[in-house]
């Protein structure tokens, strides 16, 4: 008897463009359809500050790497996971980290254990307009960062442009301009903003087969070494309660190469834990609704960082003000 496949729609998109606020968007609307997801989130650092939203999902974390290289074989063991009886998902989201190349999760959904159990549905692009054309410049972004946006755009079958609301009008049209050229105007665009799209559109299926191209050498010596990116996350544990006005001045005075920033803190005055998130250059604090064990932490993604003079204006214009 032929078994069924297990639908499958990858997330993928540049750090800070709103992969989790979509995904979360999508959680809801299968579980209006009465169908249990099933979630697999891959962080670059050490912890996933928002797992404390997926509590009650099928998830799987992959923390400490990224899809692409050195967390791959640990994918196509945990996707086994979701095959055994007491975990069976109706549909299956992929979020790769912000620095994923899609087609590598493609590769690893093709592994033999693995291909005839799950089909790819879409692969969903979330671009941050208020940043798409500063990270595709060669004036303002490294060729790093220009390729992966290149790479991960041109695997997707359907593009979210996010955050249009922290944008004009003009920028918006370049920005599109620039990704319709870019795709040579074939893979579908929706406009948008807090990830709000509509759920036909996106859970329709737009995948056809995948063709995964062999890496040359080069490639394959990279991800065995592990030096394919110089993306890196700098973590700091335990921090002390901190003023948020402190906390904020410090987020925007860092350089432009730190790209997202994301955390669990206690803030004076208001009490209480925060989950704080920085992209785009803006910060936001949510209150956590439930007080449960949950260590402070500040995470920053970038590329290049200068981690030593990071940690020492965090603990100048931070943790000093924290102490007094």
């Amino acid at each position: 008897m032929k078994m069924r496949k297990i639908p499958v729609f990858i997330l993928t998109g540049f750090l800070g463009s709103g992969k989790t606020t979509v995904m979360l968007n999508m959680l809801q609307h299968c579980k209006s359809m009465n169908a249990t997801p099933g979630i697999v989130l891959n962080e670059l650092g050490q912890a996933n500050v928002e797992s404390h939203l997926f509590q009650r999902e099928k998830m799987v974390e992959l923390l400490d790497g990224c899809i692409c290289c050195t967390v791959k074989e640990n994918l196509i063991e945990e996707l086994a996971l979701f095959l055994k009886k007491e975990n069976e998902v109706d549909v299956l989201l992929i979020e790769g980290t912000g620095i994923a190349n899609p087609k590598e999760i493609v590769e690893a959904l093709k592994d033999p254990a693995l291909m005839d159990r799950f089909e790819i549905q879409s692969i969903i692009g979330i671009v941050d307009c208020s940043k798409f054309l500063e990270y595709g410049s060669i004036f303002s972004s490294s060729k790093e960062i220009r390729d992966l946006l290149d790479e991960q755009l041109s695997a997707s079958t359907l593009i979210i442009l996010n955050k249009t609301d922290l944008v004009s009008e003009k920028v918006k049209g370049k920005a599109i301009k620039k990704i319709q050229k870019l795709l040579q105007g074939q893979t579908k665009t929706i406009e948008t903003a807090f990830g709000k799209v509509d759920m036909d559109t996106v859970f329709k299926k737009r995948a056809g087969s995948f063709t995964v191209p062999a890496p040359d050498q080069a490639n394959s010596r990279h991800h065995k070494e592990g030096h394919h990116h110089p993306f890196q996350a700098i973590k700091m544990e335990n921090v002390p309660a901190i003023e948020r006005a402190s906390i904020e001045k410090w987020l925007h005075a860092l350089p432009e190469n730190v790209v997202r920033g994301k955390g669990i803190v206690r803030l004076k005055r208001e009490g209480g834990l925060f989950q704080f998130q920085y992209a785009s250059g803006r910060s936001h604090f949510t209150r956590l609704a439930c007080e449960e064990k949950r260590e402070t932490c500040i995470i920053m993604i970038g590329h290049r960082l200068p981690v030593k003079e990071m940690k020492e204006s965090f603990r100048r214009l931070v943790l000093k003000t924290a102490s007094s």
